[in-house]
């Protein structure tokens, strides 16, 4: 199953209910007023002071010293793996993680860095034991095992604290840093009841995702140290990520995290309603704000254009389908999904 697969016909009819992920979200009024007010400068001079704030304010939150605006979750991460690890040395990362998985290898394309992948454990996070033997013994035949990365949330699933406290434990008695791809970070946070400095504290970076759950447009946050915020603002512009008058981006991502945050709650319960609705036809896993579901017979792309005719549009994934729930998906959007895959599947 490709979660990013898209159909290969266009909807027919205006769409009420996207559910291929929540990247769909588009900014709402107050948003976009909050963009169009936003203080703005030469942020390559450092003189946005939106972007200064977002960055700052989104480092103490989580109790880090420091912040870089990126443009995309992938960027965000491949910064942080540069600035950790040099050419020949070595990542211990999960199988399944977008890490490994969804960003092209690009910390081997344009960095030398090798990444072992490990196998993910059902609840999301990497074994111990596994990490302890993946980490190499000092020998010139090996690379120099350099960094940790765990994902929280994975596939859905808010990885339990305490399991991250046991990767995070073995990797730094081995000398090695950890960072998290936290592109779902706060909808971790709200499944598991935990404080957000409880996650962040556990790993020295943590890349967070704005244009997801969140429902900003563009951007992720890097926090971690400043030394390493500092290399990673000099790999940013390497890369080409530099800009300018950003502040109008980072205004949305400002207006996110006060405003959209709590709201999360809202879209696991939507996701439990409907998870609840398609378990009569086939199987049904969900976590936080999403769904997996494989129903009698699998999706196939007559269900996606019979859901497709009534303003549901799923992903383009055959077999088994992955259903996000966000805020832009309302009551009456949630309602006719249902009804329309009781139809097609009853």
């Amino acid at each position: 199953m490709n979660q990013y697969a898209a159909m290969q016909d266009a909807p027919a009819v205006p769409i009420i209910c996207d559910l291929r992920s929540d990247t769909v979200t588009a900014p709402d009024a107050a948003m976009r007023a909050a963009m169009a007010d936003a203080e703005v400068g030469d942020d390559v001079y450092g003189e946005d002071t939106t972007v200064n704030r977002l960055e700052q304010s989104l480092a103490e939150r989580l109790g880090k010293e420091a912040g870089l605006f990126l443009t995309s979750g992938t960027q965000s991460n491949l910064v942080a793996l540069l600035s950790h690890c040099a050419r020949g040395e070595e990542i211990i990362t999960g199988r399944g993680y977008h890490i490994w998985k969804y960003e092209a290898a690009g910390a081997s394309v344009l960095g030398g860095i090798a990444l072992d992948p490990l196998e993910v454990a059902q609840d999301g996070a990497l074994e111990p034991d596994a990490i302890r033997a993946a980490i190499k013994e000092d020998d010139p035949h090996h690379p120099i095992t350099r960094l940790l990365t765990l994902e929280n949330t994975h596939n859905g699933k808010a990885v339990p604290l305490e399991r991250c406290h046991a990767g995070a434990d073995v990797a730094r008695g081995a000398g090695l840093a950890v960072h998290l791809d936290g592109a779902r970070f706060f909808n971790a946070v709200e499944a598991l009841g935990c404080a957000e400095t409880d996650l962040s504290g556990t790993f020295d970076t943590v890349s967070i995702c704005l244009s997801k759950g969140l429902g900003a447009p563009v951007g992720s946050v890097l926090i971690g140290p400043r030394d390493l915020v500092d290399r990673a603002r000099r790999w940013r512009k390497m890369l080409g990520g530099g800009t300018r008058q950003a502040g109008v981006l980072a205004a949305a991502g400002l207006h996110a995290l006060d405003h959209n945050v709590d709201r999360l709650a809202e879209d696991r319960m939507r996701a439990e309603r409907l998870a609840q609705a398609l378990s009569a036809y086939g199987d049904v896993r969900q976590d936080t704000n999403m769904i997996f579901f494989t129903p009698k017979g699998g999706v196939t792309q007559a269900l996606q254009h019979q859901m497709a005719s009534i303003g549901v549009q799923l992903s383009g994934a055959t077999g088994t389908t992955r259903l996000v729930l966000h805020k832009d998906v309302t009551d009456d959007g949630l309602d006719a999904a249902i009804s329309g895959f009781q139809s097609a599947l009853g």
